[in-house]
Order: structure tokens, then sequence, then C-alpha cells
């Protein structure tokens, strides 16, 4: 009966995923809402308009068959990659970084699209590649390079976080399709050798300091250790439920920075405490196992590669967010999935998700698959 009365577009959606997910963007809203001082403007009710607005476009984007998002892939990556261009030329300065095209409507981070753009890429390139080929230089080298040109590009904006949120995308994509471990070794220790090189000579004086500040906070607590010190702060001071909502000193008084962004992890424990905490962590967890499980039960290598992709993705951003308002990370400008303020980020995740959906249907819908 309910399947004569509930549109089969809808009766089919993951519920399962998407209703904690929708719990977790109610508290993000309640966050906001108090880091706002009790209004809905200007983040609080926005917050909630652009979810529903780009479930909407998950929704749609998860209609789509495999070949759309095959045929895609290529002219989606070139399009950013020119974007990226134009940001160089024409883009908005805020905060000391170029990385925003103001398109009227809307203000656009196009590097922030590049996360998701770089796995679907990736995925459409080890498709094609035959197996054999995977372990040589031709499974490497091109792949590299569709990496390493939207990380130079956003390197000079600059954007460290976001750059490393590609790298990460991509590798983890690379992996899966099979490249040798000892390649990813040898990476990772040209990466420890040059890191004191890069440290003096690419880094950016601020970008310095970030690092130093993670290392020991307490050595300027006033100065570049201020935004970890209030965060560790405001998470401590919550206890196990919390001081209460609307009731939270740190953010209210302004002691903590960038309530509604960076920091909103924080400003939530200090309201809703250990529970809270526990509460966002078990929905992340839910949405990653749901995403890890559409992954493996992919069709085929192009869709379990994207699959996995688009969940690590979402993962980097849930991992370096809160590592980072736990003093376990630098300070790198990540905003929290789903309870961060941000048109951008949200679109994103949401673009992630909307593949989910959509790779999900085809595991469960064969004949949707081309």
């Amino acid at each position: 009966m309910s399947r004569s009365i509930v549109p089969d577009t809808i009766a089919r959606q993951p519920w399962g995923m998407l209703v904690p997910l929708m719990g977790l963007v109610t508290l993000g809203a309640a966050v906001l809402y108090s880091a706002a001082g009790g209004s809905l403007q200007p983040y609080a009710l926005s917050h909630v308009l652009r979810f529903f607005v780009f479930l909407g476009m998950a929704i749609v984007i998860s209609r789509f068959n495999r070949d759309m998002f095959r045929m895609a892939a290529y002219p989606i990556y070139g399009a950013i990659v020119i974007l990226l261009v134009l940001v160089e030329a024409i883009g908005a300065v805020g905060g000391g970084s170029q990385r925003w095209l103001n398109l009227g409507f809307m203000t656009l981070q196009p590097s922030e699209l590049m996360k998701p753009a770089i796995v679907l890429v990736l995925a459409r390139f080890y498709e094609t590649l035959p197996h054999a080929m995977t372990a040589s230089w031709r499974g490497l080298v091109p792949a590299g390079l569709l990496i390493l040109l939207p990380v130079a590009f956003v390197a000079i904006q600059p954007d460290l976080g976001t750059a490393l949120a590609i790298c990460f995308g991509g590798g983890v994509t690379m992996f899966l399709a099979g490249l040798p471990m000892w390649w990813f070794v040898s990476a990772g220790v040209t990466a420890l050798i040059g890191a004191p090189i890069a440290f003096f000579t690419v880094l950016h004086d601020y970008q310095r300091n970030r690092v130093l500040t993670f290392l020991d906070p307490e050595s300027d607590p006033l100065g570049t250790g201020y935004h970890i010190t209030q965060s560790k702060i405001a998470i401590g001071s919550g206890g196990i439920f919390g001081k209460g909502f609307g009731n939270g000193s740190q953010s209210h008084l302004q002691y903590l920075p960038e309530p509604h962004t960076d920091f909103v992890f924080a400003t939530m424990s200090e309201e809703w405490g250990m529970v809270g905490g526990y509460f966002v962590l078990f929905v992340f967890a839910l949405v990653l196992s749901w995403g890890l499980r559409v992954a493996r039960n992919a069709p085929d290598r192009f869709s379990s590669l994207l699959a996995a992709g688009m969940a690590a993705t979402i993962f980097f951003y849930v991992a370096i967010n809160l590592m980072m308002v736990m003093g376990l990370a630098p300070v790198v400008g990540i905003p929290l999935p789903f309870m961060s303020h941000g048109g951008t980020s949200m679109m994103t995740n949401m673009i992630c998700i909307g593949t989910l959906m959509a790779i999900n249907r085809w595991n469960t819908r064969p004949n949707s698959l081309s």
C-alpha cells in the first residue's frame, strides 16, 4: 500500500542513512542558532535551507546511471581546473587567501569541488587502464599528474588543507586501484625527508606558525596558540552532558574563534557535552560505514573506486576537523561536514552523498547501470 502512496523515487532512498544525517544537520542548526546569540540569522536558517536544497541535488545525482558519470568525468575535471585558473586571475581575496569566485548569487570555492572531482576522474582513468598496466608507470604518472595539476593551483591560493584533501582522495583511489604498496611507502619516506625542507622554504609564515602551535600550543596561549587553547577549554568544560543549549560561555563571550565554522564541534561540545560528541561520531560512523558497504557491493571497478573515494573524502573532512579542534592536528581550515556553516562545503559533501546514493541504486537495481 505504501508503494502506491509514496513515490518510488522517495521510497527507494537510503533512509537508514539519511534520517540520522538529518538529525546531525538539525543539531548543527541548533549549535549555529546558539552561536549567533539565539537567532536564526545569519547561520542556522541558511544552514538548513542549504542542506535541503543540496539534498534535492543529491537525489537528482542519484538518478544518474553509470555511463553518465563515466562520460562526465574528464569534462568535469577540466571545467574545475579552468575555474581554478579563473580564481588566480579574478578571484576574490579573503583572509589573505585568493580562493573564491563571486558568481553574484553565490560565492564559489572551486577547490572544494575538486575533492570529489579528483576521485571521479581517477576512477574513470583506472577503469580504462588494463589491470596489467596498473602496477607500471602508466598507472602512476598520468594519475599523479591529474592530482598535481589542481594541487599546484590550490597551493598557490594558498590553501594547504584543501590541497591535502585532494591528495588524500586521489591517493586512496590510487591505492585501491591496486598500485604497489612500496610506491606508497616510498612516497611516505620521501615526504618525511622533504617535510623539514618544505617547512622552511615552501610554507608561508602563518602556515609555519600553525605547525609550531600544534607542536606546543601552550608556548603562546594568547597569540598563535589561542585557537587551539580556547577550543580545548570549550570541549573540556562541557563535561558529560554539557552546559545546556544556549549556555556556552566560550562562544557567547567570543573567546572561541570561528564558533560557527572550523570550531563548531567545540561550540557543540561545550553546550551538549560528551553525549553530543558521541552522537556526532555515531552519525559519521554510520554514514561512512554505509559508504564502505556501497563500495564493497559495487558491481564493477569504476563504481567501487568511486564509492570508496567519495567515502574517503568525507572521512578526511571529519577526521582532520575533529583532530584540529582537539589539538591533534594543525589548524588548516577544514570545516566539519553537515555542521559547519558554509555553502560550498555543504555542496561538496552532498555531491559525495549523492554519488554514493547513485552507486547504491546501481547495486540494488542492476538494470540502472547504463
